[in-house]
């Protein structure tokens, strides 16, 4: 067998044998696994439906219309108002996309702080002014912040920051706020200041489909997202835009940013989004906020700083100040126990990117091989016998043998099931 195929067989079985609880990553269902590993790769495909670049899209044409419409169906939108590009081969491009399209060099975005809970695509630059992004290299960037003591938005300061600031457009989402947003006080915000209100709901999507988390449509101008995480589709994005904003957007695709989009994981998107309209899905993101709130209470009582005291959603971010570690060092020592979450930074950071003061852990993954209610609060155990004990290699490895016969006894979606 060849070395790659021996290499993909081992990843299988640590996805089988540890538990995934980064909040960006899940599973995808073996259908989903036949679509992206199809011929469809083998095609090129410039352009938009029926106005491609190269010949022989009679298919792929046919494949894209039906995603996108998909793509509508499963948010409750209608084509009247709204125009959908499933071609950005990430959220990120999907991001930029948007940017290139509605602003100007140097005009200016309002973005989350990525310290506390945006994103990267967002126009980020380091507290020195140091641009990281494109984006932030592009244009102007302003940030607004979670209340220092609630760890939530507080939208009247947000205001005051747009009123002084009078950005181009206002960003809402990112990685790491485990609250509901208000997208109709955002909407406000941005109607009083005259800006594109312009929601990333990355992590969110699935929650937004299956009626757990509001959605965004009714208030913004533009809405991205990717479709793995909580969508459990393949690697890809979705920009959603007003119909009046569409050509703007999809000449900022293509032939803006990217070339030929993946044919073969628009229509593992397509797959996706038609499992997310079905009533186990529906269960299914009930049962992710339901186990995330599970784990916020568990990590409560023993003793942890959850930010914003628990979350409305699939994750929840623990600052690790309060018991003497770091971020790093906390989602080391949890993969060697077999339970893989990710470091992360945390509001009124006090480390670096590279050496956080948290890690953020989510429930989408576990939920959809079966783990729930009394199974979250052994997780947590887990977790906080790892944490309590950082340097104990032997304990560890206990540990994470019990973690590993604990994960076997569930199904590894699209391979098992």
């Amino acid at each position: 067998m060849d070395k790659i195929f021996e290499l993909i067989k081992k990843e299988e079985e640590r996805q089988r044998k540890q538990l995934e609880m980064i909040p960006s990553e899940n599973y995808v269902s073996r259908n989903v696994l036949r679509a992206v590993g199809s011929v469809l790769m083998n095609k090129y495909s410039e352009g938009q439906v029926r106005k491609r670049y190269y010949q022989g899209n009679l298919y792929i044409d046919k494949i894209e219309e039906i995603v996108k419409k998909k793509a509508l169906k499963a948010f409750g939108l209608s084509d009247k108002d709204w125009s959908v590009n499933v071609q950005p081969v990430t959220g990120s491009i999907a991001n930029l996309a948007v940017l290139t399209a509605l602003l100007k060099q140097g005009e200016k975005i309002l973005a989350m702080s990525l310290y506390d809970g945006g994103h990267l695509s967002h126009g980020w630059r380091l507290p020195n002014g140091k641009p990281v992004s494109l984006s932030s290299k592009i244009f102007k960037t302003s940030y607004y912040y979670v209340d220092p003591k609630s760890g939530v938005l507080n939208y009247e300061e947000i205001e005051k920051i747009a009123i002084k600031e009078k950005p181009k457009i206002i960003i809402s989402g990112g990685t790491a706020y485990p609250r509901e947003i208000d997208h109709k006080k955002m909407g406000e915000i941005c109607k009083k200041v005259g800006a594109y209100y312009f929601a990333d709901i990355a992590h969110e999507a699935g929650l937004i489909v299956a009626g757990v988390n509001q959605s965004p449509f009714p208030f913004a101008h533009v809405v991205t997202t990717t479709t793995r995480k909580t969508l459990r589709g393949p690697v890809g994005a979705i920009i959603f835009s007003r119909r009046k904003l569409a050509p703007l957007i999809d000449q900022a695709v293509f032939p803006g940013i990217q070339g030929g989009p993946q044919n073969h994981s628009i229509a593992g998107i397509g797959i996706a989004l038609k499992e997310a309209m079905t009533p186990q899905f529906k269960e299914y993101a009930k049962q992710v906020v339901k186990n995330a709130k599970i784990l916020a209470d568990e990590m409560i009582k023993y003793g942890y700083d959850v930010k914003s005291g628990g979350t409305d959603k699939h994750l929840i971010v623990i600052d690790l100040r309060n018991k003497a570690i770091n971020g790093k060092e906390a989602a080391i020592a949890l993969e060697k126990a077999n339970i893989i979450v990710n470091k992360n930074t945390v509001p009124g950071e006090s480390g670096t990117p590279w050496e956080p003061s948290g890690i953020r852990m989510g429930t989408p993954a576990i939920t959809s091989r079966g783990i729930k209610g009394n199974d979250i609060k052994k997780i947590a155990y887990w977790i906080h016998t790892v944490l309590s004990n950082i340097k104990d290699e032997k304990l560890i490895r206990k540990i994470a043998n019990d973690v590993s016969t604990f994960a076997s006894k569930f199904p590894l979606p699209g391979v098992d099931m």
